[in-house]
This record gives structure tokens, sequence and C-alpha cells, in this order.
């Protein structure tokens, strides 16, 4: 695991550890998150939901280049279907023993 260190204001310290207390977070837990939600655009829920709105307005939110769609709700139900037909993995390991 890395470790990231910054140099910042006390005051922006003050309000990140504000912020992550009243989420009942650490500011490590809500740094992660944070920086989480402004580069995965796959990150969903209300928390990332406001964290990606707040840095889009300020003109931070990472790009990557394309715009993301989640899957269709029916199309992940087919895969995953069709997924739990195929050969166990078990009976491809024992068959390459014998």
């Amino acid at each position: 695991m890395a470790q990231l260190t910054i140099r910042t204001t006390d005051e922006l310290v003050d309000r990140v550890r504000t912020a992550a207390n009243r989420l009942g977070r650490s500011m490590n837990e809500y740094v992660v998150a944070v920086l989480g939600a402004a580069t995965d655009p796959d990150l969903a829920g209300d928390d990332a939901e406001r964290i990606r709105e707040r840095l889009a307005r300020a003109g931070l939110l990472a790009s990557t280049g394309e715009t993301r769609r989640r899957p269709d709700a029916d199309a992940v139900a087919e895969a995953r279907a069709a997924a739990g037909r195929g050969t166990l993995l078990s009976d491809i390991v024992t068959s390459d023993r014998t």
C-alpha cells in the first residue's frame, strides 16, 4: 500500500477533519474517498455523487476522456447467467492433474 504526503494550510486540514468527523470517518478514509470519487467515474452512491459534483463545479474532476455508462441491468443479469453455465474451475484443474 502506498502513502501520500501533502503540504497544505492548517485551514484546509481543519475543514477536512470537520468533514470527516461529520461522516464518522477518519481523515485518511475521507481523503481516500474524495480522491477516489474524483478519479473513478464508476463510483456510485450518495457520498461519491456529492463529492464528484463539488469537484466538477471546482473544475477538479478528472476526465477519463470518454463518457462511461453503467451497463443495462438486464445485460448484467444475462452475463451472470451465462457465466454460471461454463466449466467449473475445479474441473479444469482436476483434468490437468490426470
